[in-house]
């Protein structure tokens, strides 16, 4: 689990509904189709391009399109997020989640806390 998933326990809690989380294992965003298939085109548009700036490399990927219709938007997120960031056994226990049976370290469900939903 990664430390957004105290988030994720906000948001359910403010918007009242599950929200089900599925992570890919390391090495496997092969298999992920969208990535697949807008990562190759966007290497294509920005070969043998020295990406020498994030303005260029926004410009690059910005550009990307495809004779089937394909249009890419792109920005930059200016926001900094600290590192090492921790989440304690405590915090850990506190949120609602439930476990698929596939793989539940990577695949679950975060239900809202019912101290949360009664208003």
């Amino acid at each position: 689990m990664v430390p957004d998933d105290r988030g994720f326990q906000r948001l359910a809690n403010e918007i009242g509904i599950a929200i089900k989380v599925h992570h890919l294992p390391p090495g496997t965003s092969k298999w992920n189709k969208i990535e697949h298939r807008l990562f190759s085109f966007i290497s294509q548009n920005w070969r043998a391009k020295p990406l020498v700036s994030y303005r260029v490399i926004i410009d690059l990927i910005s550009a990307t399109t495809t004779k089937t219709g394909l249009t890419v938007h792109c920005e930059l997120d200016p926001g900094t997020y600290p590192k090492g960031v921790t989440v304690t056994d405590e915090e850990m226990q506190a949120l609602n989640i439930t476990r698929a049976e596939f793989h539940g370290e990577w695949n679950y469900t975060i239900h809202p806390q019912a101290a949360q939903i009664e208003r």
